[in-house]
């Protein structure tokens, strides 16, 4: 006898009964319902179709009666902690741990699309940008996948509400003048100001992120053939928390060359920090520990105000590297290699605006590639012996 799904054989009665899943309950026990006493197979397929045929239409699993906080605190969290990296788990808790208090007070089968709608405008009335917006609506449609997934709800609400319009961001940086400009502020004889510049220099001139940037060690730098390997990342939370792992993708494993400039500031660099502070292994470090991003920023605050530039985000200087390789007449993927993304897409994305005029060059370049073309009048040719009139045609 074929086996059929939810349906099974009492071998005691010789009678058939389905089973139907019907999710959990706010304990996260199984929800079940039996029917017995079936003759045949068929017959209990039937009541098994049946029954599921003729429960709610409205998508929502009446049996489920969890709340949404119990949901995902006891299950999402612990499932989406293994999808994710730690700084990215750690940074995106703070988020939702904050934003999901709205539902906390609701079941999941409560939520429906008039109350995600409204909690997204109100999201939005906070001021909130659409980037925000995007990125905590979209974790929640996560969690609601997995009550879905678990049987907990029929549908995802907040799939079908849909999650506001993608805006594109406009990217900041310095340009070269500007780089210039802080560059001429810094004060070599001066142990952190030396620092600042090489935190500073280095970044915009090599593009790495920040993490990357933290987690070098001095072992990664062959000054001598300027090269730098990029192959870790760190997680920083505090000086006395934080940790060395895999970098954000398998494309950002890659190997950079720098300018001979960049390479002695980094030789320069290296006898200084070990004059002052011993040795270490971190190369972007004045006190022995890795530098935190708040320093970094405070560094790119003073010196722009120094300049007379506008500040930037310390992520930025990245993007100003981008802006530089573009400026000097470089390919996307040139662009695409020493900021390691996976994809040419990622980059074209973000930087596609920054060449406005690759557009015009090469129609400037199209002009005159047919000059000295004559008329081959030896060409074997045919009669034209199509069967439409042609308007205005002597044919």
């Amino acid at each position: 006898m074929p086996r059929v799904s939810n349906v099974y054989l009492n071998k005691k009665t010789g009678k058939f009964y389905f089973v139907a899943n019907l999710g959990f309950d706010e304990n996260g026990k199984r929800v079940q319902h039996f029917k017995r006493g079936f003759s045949t197979q068929k017959e209990a397929k039937q009541a098994y179709d049946e029954f599921m045929n003729n429960r709610s239409e409205s998508g929502i699993n009446k049996n489920s009666s969890m709340s949404f906080e119990v949901f995902y605190e006891d299950y999402f969290l612990s499932d989406y902690k293994r999808s994710v990296r730690k700084s990215t788990f750690d940074n995106r808790k703070l988020i939702m741990d904050k934003q999901f208090r709205y539902f906390n007070n609701r079941k999941l089968k409560d939520i429906s699309l008039a109350y995600l709608k409204k909690w997204q405008n109100n999201l939005s009335e906070q001021g909130f940008s659409n980037g925000y917006i995007r990125l905590i609506f979209g974790l929640l449609e996560q969690v609601l996948d997995l009550a879905k997934k678990l049987g907990m709800l029929q549908k995802n609400p907040a799939r079908q509400v849909g999650n506001v319009k993608k805006i594109k961001r406009k990217v900041d940086f310095w340009t070269i003048e500007e780089f210039r400009k802080v560059f001429a502020t810094f004060d070599d004889n001066q142990y952190y100001d030396f620092f600042s510049k090489v935190l500073i220099d280095f970044l915009y001139m090599t593009g790495l992120r920040f993490g990357e940037a933290q987690a070098l060690t001095w072992q990664d730098i062959d000054i001598q053939n300027c090269i730098v390997h990029v192959n870790k990342s760190m997680y920083y939370k505090n000086a006395d928390e934080y940790y060395i792992g895999e970098p954000k993708t398998s494309a950002s494993i890659r190997t950079i060359a720098i300018d001979h400039d960049t390479a002695k500031m980094l030789a320069d660099w290296k006898v200084v920090q070990e004059k002052n502070i011993g040795s270490t292994d971190f190369v972007l470090s004045y006190n022995g520990s890795p530098t935190n991003r708040s320093t970094a920023r405070h560094m790119i605050e003073h010196h722009a105000e120094m300049a007379g530039v506008h500040r930037i985000k310390v992520h930025a200087l990245r993007h100003s590297h981008a802006s530089m390789l573009i400026a000097m007449g470089e390919n996307a993927l040139v662009v695409q290699s020493r900021l390691g993304h996976s994809d040419i897409k990622t980059t074209l994305g973000v930087y596609s605006h920054l060449y406005p005029n690759v557009n015009r060059e090469v129609a400037d370049r199209i002009v005159g590639i047919l000059d000295g073309v004559k008329f081959n009048k030896n060409a074997k040719r045919k009669t034209f012996n199509g069967n439409e009139y042609l308007k205005g045609s002597d044919l």
